[in-house]
């Protein structure tokens, strides 16, 4: 599966997505939701309240970005 990475920075929300048309969002968490096509086959995964959610994975890799 080939998956580009976008962020909507206004909007706060972290996409995970390959082509395809949407069918249906199903909510896996609060704040995470599953895009699928008309056969249930995963198109991306969003995350809103991206910056909130993230910090706990994106904090460390900067620390340890700028520590190199």
């Amino acid at each position: 599966m080939n998956l580009k990475v976008y962020y909507d920075r206004e909007l706060d929300i972290l996409y995970f997505a390959r082509q395809g048309q949407e069918e249906e969002s199903v909510e896996i968490a609060p704040g995470v939701n599953l895009e699928l096509d008309s056969k249930g086959e995963l198109l991306g995964v969003e995350i809103l309240n991206a910056s909130s959610l993230m910090k706990g994975v994106i904090e460390p890799l900067r620390e340890k970005a700028l520590a190199a």
